[in-house]
């Protein structure tokens, strides 16, 4: 018989995703760091030349979780890395859920050893969202700490019929006014609230392939974290999404 998992059990022995550099004048908190002004002018003013590829999707306002592929299983953790099954956070264990009816779908998309990162919106934290799509957004794909080319991941989750960020830009390097102005109006995926803000990827051709060279993002300064989930309100939880009637929760 096999021993039940503990909650800080990491199946990867690692964490799922780490974080995310901001621009300047981006919102952070404590935990949080800023890119350097060099690299900060990649993303928004100028690149060092034609290898440079500038690629700038919405951020979403959810829950960083993956789906990894473990021989011909798939796994639902949170950005820790822990089993979302564990959790005691009844989204995460939503997400589990979610991952396992739909383990055909990653596996189409997955090879062993890669996990699938994305944004998971069923549960509220600091914006609402009116969903016209299901609640699991996929932005990295991922070989241990190493991202996939933003064109090989989007050629890769059509398999699975995944979804991926709004796409705000392609190309050459994006302002963060810019940026910010082609998410007026609830950007790409129904937000309810202001759009929290933008993630900028640069990625450089090398020879016959393309490297991920950082992440940076901007979150919009009156932004606050959590401000809609119960331990933060002391009210109910706001969902986006819930599992239709007859579909059991975890």
């Amino acid at each position: 018989m096999q021993p039940h998992p503990t909650p800080d059990f990491r199946p990867l022995g690692r964490k799922a995703y780490g974080s995310i550099p901001h621009l300047p004048g981006s919102r952070t908190g404590p935990a949080d760091r800023h890119l350097s002004p060099a690299l900060a002018r990649l993303c928004t003013e100028r690149i060092r030349d034609a290898r440079d590829h500038v690629v700038v999707l919405e951020k979403l306002d959810g829950s960083c979780v993956a789906a990894a592929r473990v021989g011909d299983s798939v796994l639902a953790l949170g950005r820790e890395g822990r089993l979302a099954s564990q959790s005691p956070n009844e989204s995460r264990r939503l997400w589990a859920t979610w991952v396992s009816a739909n383990t055909a779908r990653f596996l189409a998309v997955l090879q062993p050893g890669e996990r699938l990162v994305g944004e998971w919106l069923a549960l509220a934290h600091g914006t609402r969202y009116t969903l016209t799509h299901e609640p699991f957004v996929a932005f990295d794909l991922m070989r241990d700490g190493e991202r996939l080319p933003w064109h090989e991941l989007t050629a890769r989750i059509g398999a699975g019929g995944f979804m991926t960020p709004g796409l705000l830009h392609e190309g050459g390097p994006l302002g963060i006014d810019a940026a910010m102005a082609r998410l007026q109006g609830g950007g790409f995926h129904g937000a309810v609230d202001p759009v929290e803000g933008a993630v900028w990827r640069v990625e450089r051709r090398e020879g016959a392939g393309v490297r991920v060279e950082f992440l940076a993002k901007y979150v919009r300064p009156d932004k606050v974290d959590g401000s809609l989930l119960p331990e933060n309100t002391g009210r109910s939880a706001v969902w986006n999404w819930r599992p239709a009637p007859g579909v059991p929760s975890p």
